[in-house]
């Protein structure tokens, strides 16, 4: 790896953990969740550097991708279970993170068990080390304490201005023998659960990448592109949209949509309505062993 690639990644973890620890200090009975993302996000810029995605929390069943809207007045609640998954990226090479708050002593075991299982991890990454090897682990230090993983919910690498890309890092032994190599990026992310350990897709998504680019004639969907463009295929929320064109913005994304021109990231909770924690950090493989570029 170029050393000037190394620097931006190392730059972006760095502060993806800042803004990570950052918003964690915010995350407590009654705080609005939509509140807490945009100070995270404004942290992020201060430091100089961008959102790799928008910031997200979900919380107790959610596993993934709750970004509040802009009307959205959801608050924590004692006794939630929060997750907090933040991302940062420098001249596009991203880092990652994630971790699990817990309001409350009823679900601490469950995060502080899939936060071992991330450290367990850890310890065996390396150049040839499997997939199948990382998920092995991962499910057997939750079953040792009757947690499930989240088998349709995997860890990923990352590339510039490309938050999921090969390899898929499974959370459970499913067989895979990709070996992983040295200067290799990857996002290792175990999920938990209470439940059985699958999650579905809901329809309110409020997280869109941009797909396939078609001509579009209405000024509003035209002015939404614009902005789009501007993330380089990153993930980006309709509230960054709103916050740079009003209540229009809402109009463009909805044609963008019917367009088929957005992808799009729902929510995922747990089928079984089991709770779920993630915990998740940024690697550079390495010659015998790995980096963690978000620590």
């Amino acid at each position: 790896m170029e050393p000037e690639v190394l620097e931006h990644y190392e730059h972006a973890g760095r502060v993806a953990k800042q803004a990570l620890e950052f918003g964690a200090t915010m995350i407590v009975q009654g705080a609005k969740i939509r509140d807490v993302l945009d100070k995270i996000e404004a942290f992020i810029r201060e430091q100089g550097l961008e959102p790799a995605f928008p910031a997200q929390s979900c919380v107790n069943e959610i596993a993934a991708h709750y970004c509040p809207s802009e009307r959205d007045e959801t608050e924590y609640k004692e006794g939630d279970l929060v997750k907090l998954d933040v991302g940062v990226h420098s001249n596009g090479y991203i880092g990652d993170n994630a971790m699990t708050i817990s309001l409350g002593n009823e679900h601490e075991k469950l995060s502080t068990t899939v936060k071992a299982a991330l450290e367990e991890a850890e310890k065996i990454l390396k150049p040839g080390t499997t997939m199948n090897e990382i998920g092995t682990v991962i499910q057997e230090t939750l079953h040792e304490q009757g947690f499930e993983p989240v088998k349709n919910l995997t860890g990923h690498g990352v590339a510039q201005y490309n938050q999921h890309t090969k390899p898929s890092v499974p959370n459970f032994p499913n067989g895979d023998m990709t070996e992983l190599e040295e200067g290799m990026i990857v996002a290792i992310e175990p999920f938990g659960t209470t439940g059985d350990g699958f999650i579905y897709s809901s329809s309110d998504a409020t997280v869109f990448s941009l797909g396939n680019e078609k001509p579009i004639r209405s000024p509003h969907a035209r002015k939404a592109l614009e902005i789009i463009k501007s993330y380089n295929g990153l993930p980006f929320t309709t509230r960054w949209l709103t916050a740079k064109m009003g209540a229009t913005a809402l109009f463009g994304i909805k044609d963008l949509r019917q367009q088929g021109m957005l992808n799009e990231y729902p929510s995922l909770p747990e089928k079984s309505g089991g709770v779920v924690a993630q915990w998740e950090n940024t690697f550079l493989i390495t010659e015998n062993g790995c980096e963690v570029l978000t620590r």
